[in-house]
């Protein structure tokens, strides 16, 4: 099996269909922020502090190779803006199959408005609740050009509970299983 690429914005539900879609097709499923976390032994907050963006990203892009480059395949849940750093779009389309997973940014909105979410993600913490749409709105409109460089686009609306994380999960590994 190829390597799966889960692409898209914060809140659209990479871990969340990610770790169904793994189960549903009994692979291993890898969240490529807590890869990261672990091979670093910090957390990624951490890892900005000592490092800023720009070592994060050569971090993240290291870890992004490894991940890619395993024999077997798995399911990857990507960072929000892996795929728009310079190179790691071509990587992931050259090892595996990438997905954007979209919504819409009202949904994303409520999503990441949960307090359990906003303590998760420090960038919207602070925000209240209509400032998290205008910040959703405007970041996915920024990063649309990296994500549309996906081979494959899913709706991933439909997550609010067991049973649709669980039908969307077999709706997109049926999809998967026709490629």
């Amino acid at each position: 099996m190829n390597t799966i690429f889960l692409l898209g914005y914060m809140g659209c539900g990479k871990t969340t269909l990610g770790t169904a879609l793994a189960q549903c097709m009994n692979v291993p499923f890898v969240d490529l922020d807590d890869y990261i976390e672990e091979r670093c032994e910090a957390t990624v907050k951490e890892i900005f502090a000592q490092v800023g963006e720009p070592g994060f990203r050569e971090i993240e892009r290291r870890c992004l190779e490894e991940v890619a480059c395993q024999a077997g395949g798995a399911i990857v849940a990507c960072g929000g803006g892996t795929p728009c750093q310079p190179g790691n779009m071509e990587l992931m389309n050259s090892r595996g199959v990438t997905i954007w997973l979209t919504t819409s940014a009202q949904r994303i909105a409520s999503r990441l408005s949960l307090p359990e979410q906003k303590a998760k993600r420090p960038l919207i913490a602070s925000m209240a609740d209509d400032e998290i749409l205008d910040y959703v709105k405007q970041h996915m409109q920024q990063r649309e050009p990296h994500y549309s460089q996906a081979q494959l686009t899913f709706d991933s609306t439909l997550l609010e509970s067991v049973e649709e994380i669980e039908t969307t999960a077999m709706q997109l590994s049926r999809l998967l299983s026709q490629l």
